[in-house]
C-alpha cells in the first residue's frame, strides 16, 4: 500500500513527490467483527492536511473540499472515485468497498486549519469524491466534529450525500445554517427498488434518502436532489423517470439536477462487468453509447435534462435558480457543454 501517494498539493489526484499527507508509520488496520462491518478493513491515518484544493484543471465550482474517508463502503458499481484507490495500490473494485481509509483527526485539523490566518473563509464542499455519511461514519462520528469546527467559524459548506445518517448531525446543521451559508444536496437516482440493490447495494434505499430529504426540509433547510445517475436503458424510461421526479417532489426538494451515468476509467471497467453479469444484452449498446469516451453522447445528455426538467416544472419543482443560496453545484446544462467536457459531481 503506497501512502505516500497521498500528497498536500495533489488531493489524491496525481503521483507527485511532494510531501505525504501521511506516513505509513501512522497507519493502524482495523476489522470489526459485526454483521454492518463484516468483510471491511479501516485503516486509520493521522492526516496532515484535511481542507483540499481542487486541482486547477477541474471545472468544478468550489475550489476546496473536505474528505474525511477514502473508500466507500456504498459499493455504488458506477462511482467513478474508484480510479483514486489504484494511487495507494489498492484494487478499484471490491477494494475500494472494502478498504477504507479513515482520516481519525480529520475534526481537530479542520479546526485548526480553520482557525489559521491564511484561511479566507471560503466554501468547502463535502461528499464530491465518496460519502461522508457513509457506514463508517457510524462508527467513527468526524462528522460532528467537522460541522462543529465549520460552524464556531461561521465557514460556508455543502454537503452531496446518499447517507440517511445525516439525521443524526440535523441539530448542528441547522445551528450552522443560522451563522453561515449551507447546502444540502441528497442524490437520488431512480426509485426503482430492484435497481437499487444491485447498483447501490450498500446505501439506504431510495424512499428512506427521500424521507431525508423531507426531514431536512421540515427544520427549514434547504435540500436539493441530484438526480443521478440517470443509468441509460436501467433508469431512462419516461415512465421511470416521471416516478422519480413525482417522488421527488413528494420529498420537499426544492430542485431537482438530472446527471446522465458517466464511465471514467476505473469504473467504467468495475461497472461493465458488473452490466455484464446481471444485464448482458445491454453490453453492446452500452459499448455503442459510450464508444467516444466516458460521457453518453450530447444528444442523449438533452434528451434526459429536456425530459426532467419538463417534469419537475409539471411537478412544481426545477434546477436550482439564479440567486438560491449557494449549494452542492449542479453542473452546466448538457446542452450547453461539448461532449468531451461535461461536468459531473464526482460522488456519482
Amino acid at each position: 500500500m503506497r501512502w505516500e501517494n497521498l500528497t498536500a498539493d495533489s488531493g489524491g489526484h496525481s503521483r507527485t513527490a511532494d510531501a505525504a499527507l501521511f506516513g505509513a508509520d501512522a497507519v493502524v488496520s482495523r476489522t470489526f467483527d459485526t454483521p454492518e462491518f463484516r468483510g471491511i478493513t479501516f485503516h486509520e491515518v493521522r492526516a496532515r492536511s484535511i481542507i483540499n484544493r481542487v486541482p486547477g484543471a477541474s471545472r468544478m465550482p468550489f475550489e476546496w473540499t473536505v474528505n474525511p474517508y477514502r473508500g466507500c463502503s456504498h459499493a455504488c458499481v458506477y462511482c467513478f472515485a474508484r480510479k483514486s484507490h489504484s494511487y495507494l495500490d489498492l484494487d478499484t473494485g471490491l477494494g475500494f468497498d472494502s478498504q477504507i481509509v479513515v482520516k481519525v483527526n480529520a475534526p481537530d485539523l479542520l479546526r485548526r486549519q480553520l482557525g489559521s490566518r491564511r484561511w479566507l473563509g471560503e466554501h468547502i464542499a463535502m461528499g464530491t469524491n465518496v460519502d461522508c455519511y457513509q457506514r463508517a461514519e457510524g462508527r467513527y462520528r468526524l462528522m460532528p466534529g467537522i460541522l462543529g469546527a465549520l460552524r464556531d467559524h461561521a465557514n460556508p459548506f455543502s454537503i452531496l450525500t446518499k447517507g440517511t445518517l445525516i439525521l443524526r448531525d440535523l441539530d448542528l446543521l441547522v445551528q450552522a445554517s443560522e451563522v453561515t451559508d449551507v447546502g444540502i444536496s441528497v442524490s437520488v437516482g431512480f426509485t426503482d427498488p430492484a435497481l437499487w440493490r444491485t447498483v447501490e447495494p450498500g446505501t439506504p434505499s431510495p424512499e428512506r434518502r427521500l424521507d431525508a430529504v423531507r426531514t431536512l426540509t421540515g427544520h427549514g433547510i434547504d435540500v436539493g436532489v441530484l438526480m443521478a445517475p440517470v443509468i441509460p436503458f436501467l433508469s431512462d424510461h419516461p415512465a421511470q423517470l416521471r416516478a422519480t421526479v413525482r417522488a421527488i417532489a413528494a420529498s420537499g426538494a426544492s430542485s431537482v439536477t438530472p446527471l446522465v451515468l458517466h464511465l471514467r476509467p476505473g469504473a467504467r471497467e468495475w461497472f461493465m462487468a458488473w452490466l455484464g453479469q446481471h444485464h448482458p444484452h445491454l453490453v453492446r449498446r452500452y459499448e455503442r453509447l459510450y464508444a467516444e469516451g466516458a460521457y453518453a453522447p450530447k444528444w442523449y445528455q438533452r434528451r434526459i435534462t429536456r425530459q426532467v426538467h419538463d417534469l419537475a416544472q409539471e411537478y412544481g419543482i426545477g434546477p436550482a435558480r439564479a440567486g438560491m443560496p449557494r449549494r452542492i453545484p449542479e453542473p452546466p446544462d448538457p446542452a450547453d457543454e461539448p461532449v468531451s467536457e461535461p461536468t459531473q459531481l464526482t460522488l456519482i
